[in-house]
């Protein structure tokens, strides 16, 4: 008994704890909702608050644009009232110049009726003058025009001649000192220096010991730089130096530069040499191509191709009379380029033409033909404008002058070889070269004069026309180039020029 009445008591408290629990959650959730509507309430005041602010700054700013727009509107209102009445001035002042102008028109249209008038009154004067005046010489208008003209020129035919005569005289003189001028600035312009090459090359060495370690036992260094660079190494009781010896300038340099860098390395045997020789060889290839873009830079020849450029570089270790040949042509593209601005021909083809007329001479020991005909071929095989190959191939007469710059290449070529100092050749063999040159031509019947020119290069014979016919003098010119190869020793070649001018003279007394 008394355990079932705790058991009811016990669900009664539970029973109790429940309800009052659910009372208790009531009150919570309803004091939380009173709390959330009044937050709901405030949130919605503030925000008819904020939007009333926006609303009242969005009418001030409207009305604030609208006064602008008021304002924009009546002063543009104004401006195109004002271009309004100028327009209607304007139309006015038109209306009334069109009027003149109609009126001049006319003024003109009956001036232009009188003046035509007038002329056909006038060419039916003239015809009837003429009439008149064909009746009375008995002549007609065109007969007379032509005895008239007739007698005109026979009595000026001898005043004619002679102002023709002096007028040519004058511009020969005028042309001439234009010619002299034009050379004589550009030579000023262009007077360098130029130093010549040999055929060896010195060395010089720290000390005189090291001759013996060049050497090499039994002789095997010397042997297999020899045998490495092509050239020939001369060891001899000069003090402090040796000399390397070839024809080949290329060949000289790579010795030089591998044989120095093997003094300075100090390992000098037959491996070594071999490997600085490779060395040298690839520097001075890569010098070489320097050279060659050097040189067009310098002289403003662009667009030309690298494998050329290279060739163009070989020149710097070629020389021709002890001149350095990439000089003489850089001198040379220099000298053209200025004589081409002064006579205004092409300078960029002028400059190009100087700048490779010698580039044969780079392959001329590896190429059959002369270098001008080597020439030709390598500029041909790169594309080169034929412009520049025409410029080129005349300077030594070989080709035909078809343009202004080939005769510009070869004046420069002239001038740049002709200079004082500019191409080494000793006083004394020079003047007896030229002597003995003269000498051979003067030998042959009928000659009158023969003149060495362009140092030796050229010799112009002057025949008597009495005594040498225009068949005799070709033969002549033939036995002279003959003879001269025979007994004359000479570098290059020489142009034998036979020259059988008849000439008819008078005198007035």
């Amino acid at each position: 008994m008394s355990l079932k009445l705790a058991f009811l008591l016990a669900l009664l408290a539970a029973a109790a704890g429940t309800g009052f629990g659910y009372l208790l959650r009531l009150i919570i959730s309803l004091g939380r909702k009173g709390s959330m509507e009044l937050d709901i309430k405030q949130m919605e005041l503030r925000a008819r608050e904020e939007a009333e602010a926006v609303i009242d700054e969005a009418e001030a700013k409207a009305s604030e644009l609208l006064d602008k727009s008021e304002t924009v509107i009546g002063e543009r209102e104004e401006r195109t009232k004002k271009t309004e009445d100028r327009l209607v001035k304007k139309e006015e002042f038109l209306d009334k110049r069109q009027v003149d102008i109609d009126k001049e028109a006319e003024y003109i249209k009956e001036k232009a009726s009188e003046i035509r008038a007038i002329r056909e009154r006038a060419d039916e004067l003239i015809q009837l003058r003429n009439q008149e005046l064909a009746k009375v010489a008995g002549l007609s208008v065109e007969e007379a025009k032509e005895e008239l003209l007739a007698l005109a020129e026979r009595n000026a035919e001898e005043d004619l001649l002679v102002r023709m005569q002096k007028l040519e005289s004058q511009a020969e003189e005028r042309l001439s000192d234009r010619a002299r001028e034009i050379l004589s600035t550009v030579i000023q312009r262009l007077a360098s220096s130029v130093t010549g090459e040999v055929m060896a090359t010195s060395v010089p060495l720290p000390s005189d010991e090291l001759k013996g370690k060049i050497i090499g036992k039994e002789g095997r260094n010397i042997k297999a730089f020899e045998r490495a660079t092509g050239v020939e190494v001369i060891v001899d009781d000069t003090p402090g130096s040796i000399t390397l010896s070839s024809f080949d300038p290329v060949r000289r340099a790579v010795a030089k530069l591998a044989l120095e860098n093997l003094l300075v390395d100090g390992r000098i045997q037959p491996a070594k040499i071999e490997e600085f020789v490779e060395n040298a060889r690839a520097e001075i290839n890569k010098m070489i191509k320097e050279k060659g873009e050097a040189a067009a830079f310098e002289c403003g020849v662009y667009n030309l191709d690298p494998k050329l450029l290279a060739i163009l570089g070989r020149l710097f270790f070629r020389t021709s009379y002890g001149q350095n040949v990439l000089n003489h042509s850089v001198e040379m593209a220099h000298l053209a380029g200025m004589i081409a601005e002064e006579l205004g021909a092409n300078v960029a083809v002028a400059k190009a033409g100087a700048l490779l007329h010698d580039i044969g001479k780079a392959l001329d020991h590896e190429v059959s033909g002369t270098h001008v005909e080597i020439g030709r071929r390598i500029l041909q095989k790169f594309n080169v404008s034929e412009d520049v190959i025409k410029a080129m191939q005349a300077h030594h007469g070989e080709y035909p002058y078809e343009t202004i710059e080939s005769i510009i290449v070869q004046t420069a070529d002239a001038i740049s070889g002709g200079r004082p100092g500019a191409r080494r050749d000793t006083v004394e063999h020079y003047l007896k070269r030229l002597g003995d040159l003269e000498g051979i031509a003067l030998a042959f019947p009928g000659v009158e004069k023969a003149y060495a020119l362009q140092a030796g290069r050229e010799i112009r014979v002057f025949v008597t026309p009495e005594k040498v016919t225009d068949l005799e003098a070709q033969k002549m010119a033939r036995d002279i180039a003959l003879k001269i190869e025979r007994d004359l020793k000479y570098p290059g070649e020489i142009k034998v020029n036979v020259i059988r001018e008849q000439r008819a003279i008078e005198f007035a007394r």
